[in-house]
């Protein structure tokens, strides 16, 4: 397999409207970014990957784009992100964009001419189906809404929409709309950016077959269908095979197999992908379904294609809350998780506020919340007579505004995020987990992540490396191997609030390279603390 930057990289994300404000209008924003540029240098990574900042009503956190070419006012404008790019690159650093393109806002001039007449030559550019039987098309669901079917009254059809109604989906099979896509792509590219975040790209391609589904609430149907890989082998040729890039796609309901045929290095489609069968099948940690699919992923793209790391993001809780202890642990927790993203065959993600172990949130009722899929499933579940209250504590551990809220820089009003009223509230906690608090304790959990970065690139073992689950039956203990070439490294995990006991048969010769304790071992090596997380070059 090629030796390739992006393998090598570390990407930290940007939530930029609760990263940093810098005019004090309650939003983070792209100069906001810039100011603390030197604080993601400092921390060691070499990506940085911006989520959405196009022009916005801002339905869905501005993945509903109403022009592909603009810059929302709450982000900033076409100077800032110029800024942005040239200051990011001047630190030796790249940048990655979030590439939307299943869906626009139904605010897009694209839309608005589409929906327009049933005549207008844009029609085709979105998917309109007749009623059937005086109703939707079928009983298919979408992300956010209880039908991927929306009601136009005016034409009398119905459009298609896989996320809110907000969205409504493109039609990639029409050849016109695809190359204004292209053409779009190479604009940004030629701004000097390097690559996409691309957001749900397994979902262009739509079932032609509008059957009913046997279960609805499975909305696999929506994506991984015929006609994708056609799709992004012409994305490939079209527009990225001519650019030194890194593409990594967001593709939900894949199994290892369905998605080397995304990676796969000689397919030319995508560099690397982001699987959700953790996010979406361990609401919860489960040790023994984690090594499942580590295991299943290596074994599948295994020199062929490229895997990414990752506990949460934008859409998934805070991973110290939803997998570690956020509680007595917290700190240990959150560096053993931090260590085994790290240690893990593919490309490592951190999400704002991971390197300092922030935590996810709860807030006393749904109208502090501001995410849309948590706000529609809690009303589309009380109009069907569940409690209010059982349906809002039901809806807490997922919500996606557990990782949404503003980033805490210091302990003065409103975390040091913004000088304004936040756009959405800041944990209570910011007072004791804190950047400024991390960089004055040299045992924190963002040295301990500077360290793991630093490790990675003096390392080859740790991107290139084989791996080997050594306990997959251990219900507490993670031990595996990564080897290459002649390097061989041991990772010790103890996910667990008891401590455990490991026997290092036939790893005599050992040296420790990291640990989340500070002090030495006491009395007995094999037993393991608490979350406890030890990394070993083997002699």
């Amino acid at each position: 397999m090629s030796k390739k930057w992006w393998k090598e990289a570390v990407v930290y994300q940007i939530y930029w409207r609760s990263f940093f404000d810098s005019d004090g209008d309650g939003y983070g924003d792209l100069r906001g970014v810039i100011k603390k540029l030197d604080y993601i240098k400092n921390l060691g990574v070499d990506v940085i990957w911006l989520n959405p900042f196009y022009q916005s009503p801002d339905r869905d956190n501005g993945y509903d784009i109403s022009d592909y070419y603009g810059i929302m006012e709450k982000a900033g404008d076409m100077a800032a992100f110029d800024e942005l790019i040239h200051e990011i690159h001047q630190r030796g650093m790249k940048v990655i964009m979030d590439l939307v393109v299943n869906h626009t806002s139904d605010q897009h001039p694209w839309f608005v001419e589409s929906r327009s007449s049933k005549n207008n030559p844009k029609r085709d550019w979105y998917i309109w189906k007749d009623p059937k039987d005086g109703r939707e098309p079928n009983n298919w669901r979408s992300y956010f809404a209880p039908s991927c079917w929306e009601w136009d009254k005016a034409s009398g059809q119905y459009y298609y929409h896989s996320f809110a109604v907000e969205q409504p989906d493109l039609n990639w099979e029409n050849p016109e709309l695809r190359q204004e896509i292209y053409k779009m792509m190479r604009f940004w590219l030629d701004k000097d950016i390097d690559g996409f975040r691309m957001d749900v790209i397994n979902l262009l391609a739509k079932k032609e077959d509008l059957s009913e589904a046997e279960n609805p609430y499975d909305i696999s149907y929506l994506a991984n269908n015929p006609g994708i890989h056609d799709y992004l082998q012409e994305m490939h040729r079209e527009v990225l095979q001519h650019y030194d890039v890194m593409t990594v796609g967001e593709i939900p309901f894949v199994s290892p197999e369905e998605g080397l045929l995304y990676v796969d290095e000689s397919r030319n489609e995508l560099n690397t992908l982001f699987h959700f069968q953790v996010a979406d099948e361990m609401p919860v940690w489960d040790m023994l379904r984690f090594k499942e699919i580590q295991t299943s992923w290596h074994e599948g793209l295994k020199k062929k294609g490229w895997n990414s790391q990752f506990l949460n993001n934008h859409d998934h809780t805070r991973q110290v809350t939803r997998y570690g202890n956020d509680r007595q642990y917290r700190i240990q927790s959150a560096k053993l998780l931090a260590a085994m993203i790290h240690t893990l065959p593919g490309t490592p993600y951190i999400y704002q506020g991971e390197e300092i172990g922030m935590t996810g949130v709860r807030f006393d009722s749904i109208e502090d919340y501001n995410d849309i899929a948590m706000k529609n499933k809690y009303h589309e579940e009380v109009s069907k007579g569940r409690d209010p209250q059982e349906v809002f504590e039901s809806l807490l551990l997922l919500s996606r505004d557990n990782s949404r809220t503003p980033m805490q820089w210091n302990a003065s009003s409103q975390a040091g995020f913004t000088a304004g009223e936040p756009w959405i509230k800041v944990n209570p906690n910011y007072k004791e987990i804190n950047v400024e608090s991390a960089l004055n304790d040299t045992d924190s959990v963002y040295y301990f992540y500077q360290k793991l970065i630093e490790l990675r690139k003096q390392n080859e073992v740790m991107v290139y490396g084989d791996y080997k689950d050594l306990l997959p039956d251990d219900e507490h203990l993670y031990v595996y191997t990564r080897s290459y070439n002649d390097v061989t490294w041991l990772i010790v995990l103890n996910h667990d609030d008891e401590q455990q006991r490991f026997t290092f048969n036939g790893f005599t010769n050992r040296k420790l390279i990291l640990s989340n304790y500070r002090s030495e071992f006491e009395k007995n090596e094999e037993v393991l603390h608490p979350h406890e997380a030890r990394i070993y070059k083997i002699n």
